[in-house]
């Protein structure tokens, strides 16, 4: 008997649940004295592209890619924008305390993926957005499975 591993973005619950992540997360970000100069001019819709974003990134449909721009339209949008460690590590902390919050599953398999997309692309986000970063040689958005990070590309 086959079992089949459902992908993180089944496992989250799909795109209402990254969907109400999104949503708090911005929430907590617009009222954080750190994080909230960085988003002062987001759209309205920012925090349901990220949420399409995520969801794509966790193994769920490729409308980023298809409708939003792909992974170059979101590396342009870290450009310049000189993300701070502390800020980072803000952004870290708001994201995971807003996935407890709307309740995203709480196992330690999913949660340890998670995190571990979240340090990463925080972490590649920050590396992105210096002036002097050089072009990624990534081309498509990274999917991220259960406990393997996709090979580094600047």
């Amino acid at each position: 008997m086959s079992e089949t591993v459902p992908t993180m973005y089944e496992w989250a619950g799909g795109a209402e649940a990254l969907g109400r992540l999104t949503e708090e997360f911005y929430r907590r970000v617009r009222e954080d004295e750190l994080l909230a100069p960085i988003f002062q001019y987001m759209t309205d819709d920012h925090p349901q592209h990220v949420a399409i974003w995520l969801g794509e990134v966790f193994g769920g449909p490729k409308t980023y890619t298809e409708e939003l721009g792909g992974f170059r339209r979101m590396l342009k949008s870290h450009r310049g924008r000189e993300i701070q460690p502390e800020q980072r590590k803000r952004w870290v902390k708001l994201m995971l305390e807003a996935a407890d919050e709307v309740g995203l599953p709480a196992d330690p398999e999913f949660r340890s993926a998670f995190v571990a997309y979240i340090e990463w692309g925080s972490r590649r986000a920050m590396a992105n957005s210096r002036p002097e970063a050089p072009p990624s040689r990534r081309e498509s958005v990274p999917v991220w499975g259960w406990g393997q990070a996709p090979p580094g590309m600047p």
